[in-house]
């Protein structure tokens, strides 16, 4: 059986997708002179891809499967129907373990208000069939260009706007420009092209790849906490633990005494242990999760 060949995104997600596969248990191992990561599982053979063509080449079967933003993939589907099976939402982003909002921005002390304040004026922006369709929906006609990058410099001389994406504002800000409107949000997807995933073998290994990713994402920021409580002092103690569902309590030889072993998010922790040994907790005990699965 070949091995199930998967795009890893090259560029600004790169080593957040590497750290992502290894929490999954998939040890991706990346050199600066190959666009081919060796991996520690021999049913997976990896290639680098930009994020921007991800879409365009696991839609033609050069690749089985892949990771990139759906960003990417509305900008493919417009340009040219490309059609991919979106197997899995994975929210994570190369700052955090969160969403990308591609917004509408202009110098903070132009005249531009509202997306409408903008028409017959000219657009930056990487994503520019997405772009052209937001403006073309509200019936506002703009000249969208592409750009090669750095598209937060271009205003007001290169260009009266901008589209550019963001996860925190700082950068916008930090060139003095205000954001008029969202156009859309994106989160990674892992996508697969629709004859591989036609095939069984592939789509149960496409399948398993979703579901260990899925539970490194899900891990992030959480711990497990072990203690021992005495009987009486449980209800007590219960109420101090926001829990992912219901502990899990088990007797001790000690008929007086239980077990309890739950999850929490991990910036709670230093308030919570405290409280816990309190409240009568012993051999507290705290440590990391690899993986959730939901």
């Amino acid at each position: 059986m070949p091995p199930l060949r998967i795009g890893i995104p090259k560029g600004s997600l790169q080593d957040a997708t590497v750290q992502l596969f290894a929490r999954a248990g998939f040890n991706v191992y990346v050199s600066s002179r190959s666009y081919f990561p060796g991996t520690d599982d021999p049913d997976l053979e990896c290639m680098l891809i930009r994020a921007q063509e991800m879409a365009r080449y696991v839609a033609d079967g050069v690749l089985d499967a892949g990771l990139t933003g759906q960003d990417w993939i509305a900008e493919q589907v417009i340009a040219s129907r490309a059609e991919v099976v979106r197997v899995q939402d994975l929210v994570y982003s190369k700052q955090s373990f969160g969403t990308v909002k591609w917004v509408l921005a202009a110098p903070e002390d132009s005249r531009f208000r509202t997306p409408a304040d903008f028409a017959g004026c000219t657009i930056a922006t990487e994503l520019v069939k997405v772009t052209e369709e937001y403006f073309a929906s509200r019936g506002i006609e703009v000249t969208v260009e592409f750009s090669w990058g750095a598209t937060e410099v271009k205003p007001p001389v290169l260009a009266d706007g901008i589209v550019e994406a963001t996860e925190t504002g700082s950068t916008l800000r930090a060139n003095r420009l205000r954001i008029i409107d969202t156009v859309m949000e994106s989160r990674t997807q892992l996508i697969a092209n629709p004859t591989a995933w036609d095939d069984p073998w592939k789509r149960t290994k496409i399948e398993n790849i979703a579901l260990l990713l899925r539970a490194a994402i899900e891990a992030q920021g959480r711990v497990g906490i072990m203690l021992n409580v005495r009987r009486d002092g449980l209800t007590h103690l219960l109420s101090l633990l926001p829990a992912l569902r219901r502990p899990t309590i088990s007797p001790l030889s000690d008929e007086d005494w239980v077990a309890l072993n739950t999850i929490i998010e991990e910036r709670t922790v230093r308030d919570l242990i405290p409280r816990l040994k309190a409240a009568g907790a012993e051999g507290i005990v705290e440590y990391p999760l690899n993986k959730i699965v939901m």
